[in-house]
This record gives C-alpha cells, structure tokens and sequence, in this order.
C-alpha cells in the first residue's frame, strides 16, 4: 500500500466514510420532509422542486470541476472547503425562515457536496491502492454510500415526524464537523501537486455550464414535456456546450480539465458507462418503491422510512459480501453478479399489486436487490480508478460521480415521465400501481443493460488486483 508520508490510513478510511454517509444522506433525507417544508415557509408546488433542483444543479453541474481541482490542489484542501461549506450551508438551511433562503442553502450545499465527494474519492483511491486493503476500503465505503442513501429515507421520515422538517438539514452539521475533524488529523498535505501549465478556465466554463443545462433540462421535464420547446431548447445548448467542451480540450494548449486520453481506459469508460445505466435504475426505482408504499398501500411517511431499513441493511450485508468475494472474484465478475441480483429484484417489484402488502410485495424483492447492489459498489469505483494516474484520480473520481448524478436525473425523468403515461389521468390506487410497475420493471432491464457493458466492455482481471497501476506512472500518452 502507498500513501503520504504520516498519513493515517484508519483515520482516512474513517473520514471518507463520513463523507460519504452524509453525501449519500443528503441525496434522500430531504424528500419525506418536502411537505412540511412546503407548510413551513409558505412554497407554492412548483417552488418546492427547487428544494431538490438547486441541490441536483450545483452537485452535478461541479463535480468535474471539484474533481480536478481536487487533483490541481491538493485533496485534503478541496475536501476541507467543501466539508466546511458543506456544513455551514446545512447550518443556514435549518435556519431559513422564506423559501428562498432555503434553495440558496441547498445550491451551496450542492457546491460543497461537488468539492468533497471526488475529493474523498480520491483520496480513497491513492490510499489504498491495491491489494486487499483496497478490496476492504472500497467494501466499507460503498456500505457508507449505500446505507447513507437508504437511511435517508428513514432518518428524513422519523426527523420530519418528530423533531420538525429544520432537523433534515441540522442532521449534517455533527457529521460534516466530525469530517472535518478526521480529515485535520488523518489527511497530510502531501507536496504541492505538479502544475504543468495554466488551468483550462475556457473548458471548465463550458463544462459546467453544459453539465448544469443538461441536468436543469432533465429535471424539469415534470413541468415541460421532452418534446416542449423548453425541453428541448435547454436540451440543445447543453448538448452544443458539452461538445464545444470537447473540441476545447482536443486543441487547448493549457491543463484540460479532464485528459481526453482518459477514455481510451476501457475501465474509466466501462465503469462509467455501467454506473450510467445503474444510477437511472436505482434512482427510479427507489421513487417508485417510496410512492408505492405511501400512495398506494397508504403507509405514513414514517412507516415508509421504516419499511426501507431492509433495503439499507441488504446493501450493507452485500457490501461485506463483496469484501470477502472480493479476494476470490475478479471486480467484473461481482458487478455482473451483483448487476443480474439486483436487476432480478427490481424485476420482482414489478410484481407489485394495488392489493399487495409489505411482507408479500415489498420485503423480498428488497432483499434480493438490495444485496446485488451491495455486491457492484465498491468493485465499481475500484475498476473506475482501474490504470489511473495518481495525479488524474480526482478527475476520474470526479467523472463516476457525474455519471451517477446524470444517470439519477434521467432515470427519474424519463422512467417518470413512462410511469406517468401508464397511469393516464384517471389516479386511482389501481392506475398508480400499473405506472409504478411498468418503471420498476424498466429499472430492471436497464441493469441488464449495465452488465451487458460489463461483460463487453471491461477486461477480465484476477480477483484483488483491480487498481494496482494506480500509481505516479501515467499509462496513457499525455495527449490525445
């Protein structure tokens, strides 16, 4: 194993844990909550997205730039900025007293959320490099990320109930000041990275702005329809932008904000293609079960986060799995596995009856998709970083995170947008149920998709070795 010099591998693991439960948290714990908040400070119905939009724009719109500013500055700096704004924003939040002041704190939530989720991916990455302390480094994250995403819900349920909706934001301010305290400690500054030119301030402009219209686009298209003049103009500059961004980074003569030779890594573009596919279908999926659970069986909100404790405990039992499969099987093999598990269980949902009940309808394919999930994340960020240079970890910790964004954004508008024409405008618990199914079993195709990718496009590898040329030594020709 490789890492700075008196850094502090437990102490790190401990801090990207954190880091990555509270970003994970933060992605659900606000839904449950959206009609008290609604109540609280007077939002109309369409104001109210925006709780969630500002927060969706700013994280997916930056993560590129957090990722290379992470590897352009140092790690441990970007990932104490974005705790540290990260925290203070959540602070603000709680306190907000209009609506405005509420969007403004989950914009900033989101640009501090941009800056310390590569960051502490990368720094995940350069720390455990290879072998089987990176196998058991990237179980333990991705039983974090999951269960902070999965606990949301109910964390978001019991804190609306009980303490008020302002607690869904406090609830970061100890997590992000107990990072920060572990990063202070455990994180050295290591030497000042290496800056071979001026940065690409041409190409992050274009890059963010095209990656933020793209989401902006998706997001909205429950109020504009794909084919409105709205959506598709939106759609259109974004697309215009992201391949201006391209033709940028071909010619510029400065740092590029992502080396395009990254691509020709067939693991950088396996994994992100895979996390593509299986961040829309975990992302609609979770929507469906929720809505399901409260609008046709009728369950409370506090009921509902209770009944996704299954999901969160399969995904940490899947990810504790994949540790020990983890020195036997080579990471393709788990994400194929884990890929078909998890597309079998979304498949079950889509079972689902308007007459159903939990243990009959819920509980089992929760189990099973649950743990097929736990199995395909930490093999999928160790296969991301698979050949990576050190100094481009940030950037490609970066780039997975914005396929997962995009492939949450589009996996809840285009899935919706299906569910919603199944159901047609007659809304009984019988028409939602048939719109809920149709998603959930999309969902499950779109996995099969995923380890289609896997099985074509990653390399076959023996089981602990899916990072080892994560080192200085840069594998890939400097220029395109």
């Amino acid at each position: 194993m490789v890492s700075e010099p008196g850094a502090r591998p437990g102490l790190i693991l401990a801090a990207v844990a954190v880091v990555q439960f509270m970003v994970s948290l933060d992605l659900s714990v606000v839904n449950v909550g959206l009609p008290e908040i609604a109540a609280g400070l007077g939002f109309g119905a369409v104001g109210l997205t925006w709780v969630i939009h500002a927060y969706a724009l700013t994280f997916g719109g930056l993560l590129l730039l957090g990722g290379k500013a992470a590897d352009r500055y140092g790690r441990r700096r970007v990932l104490l900025f974005g705790l540290g704004l990260f925290g203070l924003a959540s602070l603000v939040g709680g306190f907000a007293q209009e609506p405005g002041h509420l969007v403004a704190a989950r914009a900033v939530q989101g640009i501090g959320a941009a800056a310390l989720a590569p960051a502490a991916l990368a720094l995940l990455t350069t720390t455990f490099p290879s072998g089987k302390a990176r196998v058991r480094a990237f179980g333990i994250w991705s039983a974090t990320n999951a269960a902070g995403g999965a606990l949301g819900v109910l964390i978001g349920g019991l804190l609306t109930e009980y303490a008020g909706w302002r607690w869904v934001m406090f609830v970061n301010v100890p997590m992000a000041a107990c990072a920060l305290a572990l990063v202070w400690r455990g994180v050295t500054a290591g030497p000042p990275p290496a800056r071979s030119s001026r940065p690409d301030v041409l190409g992050a402009v274009l890059a963010t702005a095209g990656m933020t219209l793209l989401v902006f686009g998706v997001v909205r298209t429950d109020q504009y329809p794909w084919t409105s003049p709205v959506t598709v103009t939106t759609l259109a500059v974004a697309a215009a932008l992201l391949a201006a961004f391209v033709h940028v980074e071909r010619t510029t003569t400065r740092e590029p904000l992502i080396r395009l030779g990254l691509f020709a890594n067939r693991s950088v573009v396996g994994a992100n293609a895979y996390n593509l596919l299986a961040g829309a279908a975990l992302a609609a999926a979770f929507y469906f079960i929720s809505l399901y659970l409260q609008r046709v069986l009728g369950t409370g909100p506090a009921l509902t986060g209770l009944m996704f404790l299954p999901l969160a405990l399969g995904v940490v039992a899947g990810s504790v799995l994949a540790i020990k499969l983890g020195y036997r099987l080579a990471p393709r093999t788990l994400l194929v596995i884990g890929g078909l598990l998890t597309g079998t269980g979304f498949a079950w949902f889509g079972l689902i009856s308007p007459d159903g009940t939990f243990a009959t309808d819920v509980l089992g394919p929760s189990i099973v998709a649950s743990v097929g999930f736990g199995l395909c994340l930490g093999p999928l960020v160790s296969v991301a970083t698979t050949g990576v240079a050190r100094h481009e970890s940030g950037t490609a910790s970066g780039l997975l995170n914005s396929s997962r964004q995009i492939g949450a954004s589009l996996g809840l508008a285009v899935l919706g947008t299906v569910a919603h024409h199944r159901t047609g405008p007659t809304v009984t618990p019988e028409t939602l149920n048939d719109g809920y199914a149709l998603g959930l079993t999309l969902s499950a195709a779109l996995l099969v998709a995923a380890v289609l990718v896997a099985l074509t496009v990653l390399r076959r590898t023996s089981p602990a070795s899916g990072a080892e040329q994560s080192d200085d030594r840069d594998p890939l020709p400097a220029r395109d």
